[in-house]
């Protein structure tokens, strides 16, 4: 039979439609609605964002670990009638129809952005709860965290449930952490909608049907903010509004990080430091696994293999090391251990219904398992991260959190305190890894008030962004995995998390060299660049391959190091706004079809500057790129390729595809071989010439501590403007005093220019041939300043400086 309207659901059949509306209660932002079989809630976050909330039981408390941000005064116009209720804001309208219930998005023009399948809308089959939309036509959809499989996911069905997934394929799903927010496009219009439950959560967009797209959840309510702006930058922004943005990390955590399961005794970890010195590998970390821990129990050295461990790490800090140790939330169940004793005596693990503590397997035998989603047992948790401050250790690195146990099946009755809302395994378990990396952050900050903690976790869930950084598992050393890898870094991008890595060269198994050469020069622009290889793998160190692998990695690694002044502002960047540092093209080219291409669609932008092409090994000597609408200029020649254009370029081993954009602000510093030590006096500014205007803020402070909340940062706001054939540097913000001296200005682009303008003073150009990837600063072809002249007219850019203005 076909069914061509709304058919009225039964209460008494197996799946419950919400029904009709009887009855209306309006205030000034929100609408109380009661249905026939269902309570729901629109409230008026923003202008730009509504929050629905439907049960069919009366709404509970309001409790959510992923938003922190409480509704804006809005001025709103509500009006209703007998068949539909009317919001308006000044961004979008809002149709909530009564028969049936149903809530349909409008731009303010009266274009549909988002709409409820009227004949589906919400239902219930038994306790889950799924909301339908009219799939419109040719829409796409991205984000929604850390997923597989292609940046649009129209056509897909994904399932949020924290799982621990060892070597998983490129299809797989669900993984490690869990963040049910997502982005749909279509007719010029963007929309976001985070699904705020905890529980299971599972989206179709348009998997086995060509009808509609849904979302929902395996328990709870039908909880979910709607976002609209024009830009999907804009959305990110709106959806961090929300759930947070992340704090400044400290400086050394953007260094190359050296890992491996495992460093040990003490003197294998110092001879990979020392390793790393003698062959100027620049580097910040080394990572310690499990095998530090005595018999892994949590909060213990192994005291044979690490006999002096504050020692140990106050020798790594001279080298200008700093340590990161793993900490998994399993605490082993041994009668007399410190840790252990203590969490029984603060009653912090988690229970079965009948009182009787939870146990599962994992590394050291069988473990209880603290309740991170109780104040108590954070509070424990919080006082037993002093251990690492007190050994010197300064990253924490949150594994096994999903909660991985080797039954890999945890019962669903298990049962958490979820502050005080109280809530079994089913509705907690997505937020448990989150909840721990909070405690491990906290935790690190109460030891060391005032030094910003670093702390990285496998699982997590909406938010996880203003405590954690996050890497994608454990993955394989293929190159299907370093492309799906990037996939899903830009995924987490979308999703709001900015600070996001994967484990360079994969760790399971063993990549050729050219593999692990290609993966070493990608993982330059990653957020969090780390190698890691398995217990059972080779060596993956960059000299363990050839001295031709290393002697083609190692300008990468440099090259992140001299641009650590762009990558730190475009950290800054996302603390303010909210966008990734690793970002996909559709970000700002959302609407041009090309870059969902599959041939395309690991391109990326590194910042707002640079576009990566990453290279599989066995691509042989071509590559397919295409270039967005702009002007690039090819990063090692200065050539320039026309934007909306698809070319085949020539390969080698020693160059890594890498794009600069157009009138691109780019400012960089002389090499270093860690971030404990100063560059030289020197800020080398590089500016593209091109069309479009643009803007860069320049951010420094000292890296390490939270001062910069009190003022003491450096901030300077640089214009390129092509119309005015301007390059401002605006009067310099904060109190902190630069850690440079000097401006150095090349300029690429600008063939035909003599000289400049410097406040209003001429100042002659000269020409220079230097690279990129040499160790020294010595672009081809640019013009250069010359340094005399920078010591003299551009030295000082201290914080009481006024602005320079330099025409061209």
């Amino acid at each position: 039979m076909l069914v061509t309207s709304y058919q009225p659901i039964k209460a008494q059949d197996p799946v419950l439609a919400i029904g009709k509306v009887t009855d209306v209660t309006i205030t000034d932002q929100s609408i109380n609605i009661v249905t026939e079989n269902a309570f729901a809630t629109i409230t008026v976050y923003s202008p730009d964002i509504i929050r629905v909330r439907i049960d069919k039981h009366k709404l509970k408390r309001d409790f959510s670990y992923a938003v922190i941000a409480k509704p804006l005064v809005v001025q709103t116009l509500i009006n209703q009638d007998k068949k539909s209720i009317t919001i308006e804001t000044d961004s979008l309208k809002v149709i909530i129809g009564k028969d049936p219930f149903t809530v349909t998005f409008y731009t303010s023009e009266g274009d549909v952005i988002n709409k409820d399948d009227e004949g589906l809308s919400t239902s219930w089959v038994g306790e889950e709860v799924t909301t339908y939309k009219e799939l419109q036509p040719g829409e796409r959809f991205i984000g929604l965290g850390e997923k597989t499989g292609d940046l649009d996911r129209r056509g897909n069905g994904y399932t949020n449930w924290n799982s621990d997934v060892a070597a998983y394929t490129a299809s797989q799903d669900p993984l490690y952490s869990s963040i049910p927010f997502y982005i749909g496009i279509h007719h010029k219009i963007n929309y976001g909608i985070f699904l705020d439950n905890s529980f299971q959560t599972d989206f179709n967009f348009g998997a086995s049907n060509d009808e509609f797209s849904s979302f929902g959840a395996r328990g709870g309510e039908l909880n979910y903010y709607f976002i609209y702006h024009k830009r999907v930058a804009d959305i990110i922004s709106s959806y961090t509004f929300l759930t947070g943005r992340m704090k400044l990390p400290p400086l050394w955590s953007l260094g190359y990080q050296q890992n491996r399961y495992s460093y040990y005794p003490e003197t294998e970890v110092m001879r990979i430091a020392q390793t790393l010195r003698e062959k100027k590998i620049p580097s910040d970390g080394i990572t310690l696994d499990i095998h530090y821990m005595d018999s892994f129990q949590l909060f213990t050295w192994d005291k044979e293999r690490f006999p002096d461990p504050l020692g140990m790490t106050q020798k790594l800090k001279e080298m200008g090391f700093h340590t990161t140790v793993i900490v998994d939330p399993g605490i082993k169940i041994e009668a007399g251990a410190q840790a252990y004793e203590r969490g029984l005596k603060d009653n912090v693990y988690l229970k079965y219904p009948n009182g009787k503590y939870y146990s599962g397997q994992v590394w050291p035998g069988w473990c209880y398992f603290p309740d991170f989603t109780s104040e108590k047992g954070r509070a424990f948790w919080r006082s037993e991260v002093k251990f690492f401050t007190d050994y010197g250790v300064s990253g924490i690195w949150n594994d096994m959190n999903e909660i991985a146990t080797w039954g890999q099946k945890m019962p669903s009755n298990i049962l958490f305190e979820f502050d005080g809302k109280k809530a079994s395994h089913l509705e907690a378990r997505n937020v448990y890894g989150f909840q721990m990396a909070r405690s491990s952050y906290e935790g690190a900050k109460d030891a060391a008030p005032n030094e910003r903690p670093f702390v990285l976790t496998r699982a997590g869930y909406s938010g996880l962004q203003r405590y954690t950084a996050i890497w994608t598992g454990d993955n394989v050393a293929t190159d299907e995995h370093m492309v799906l890898g990037v996939r899903l870094l830009n995924s987490l991008g979308l999703s709001g998390v900015p600070f996001s890595g994967m484990d360079v060269g994969g760790f399971i198994g063993q990549p050729s060299i050219g593999l692990y050469t290609r993966w070493m020069q990608l993982g330059a622009f990653f957020p969090y660049y780390r190698n890691h290889s398995g217990l059972e793998e080779r060596s993956s160190e960059p000299w363990t391959y050839s001295d031709a692998a290393l002697h083609n990695l190692l300008p990468f690694i440099n090259l992140r190091y001299k641009l650590m002044p762009y990558l730190y502002s475009t950290f800054y960047e996302a603390t303010q706004n909210g966008l990734p540092v690793m970002r996909s093209l559709a970000i700002d080219y959302t609407f041009n079809n090309k870059v969902y291409n599959p041939a395309f669609q690991n391109q990326f932008c590194f910042g707002n500057a640079f576009m990566i092409i990453p290279v599989v090994s066995n691509q042989g000597h071509y590559t397919k790129i295409y270039f967005p609408p702009n002007t690039w200029y090819n990063l090692y020649t200065d050539s320039i390729e026309i934007g909306d254009n698809e070319k085949i370029i020539e390969l080698n081993m020693q160059e890594l595809p890498v794009y600069v954009k157009e009138s691109s602000i780019i400012p960089m510093q002389t090499l270093v071989q860690s971030t404990a030590i100063a560059p030289s006096d020197t800020l080398i500014l590089h500016i593209y010439r091109g069309t479009v205007a643009n803007t860069f803020v320049y951010y420094e402070d000292d890296g390490k501590s939270f001062d910069y909340e009190k003022g003491s940062y450096y901030k300077r706001t640089i214009t390129y403007s092509p119309k005015k054939k301007m390059i401002v540097l605006d009067k310099a913000e904060g109190n902190f005093p630069t850690n440079f001296k000097k401006i150095q200005l090349v300029l690429h682009g600008f063939a035909g220019i003599d000289e400049l303008t410097v406040n209003n003073n001429k100042v002659a150009l000269e020409n220079k041939t230097i690279s990129f990837l040499s160790p020294d600063m010595l672009v081809h072809p640019t013009q250069v300043i010359d340094q005399h002249y920078c010591e003299v007219q551009l030295a000082t850019i201290a914080n009481d400086s006024g602005s320079i203005q330099i025409g061209y």
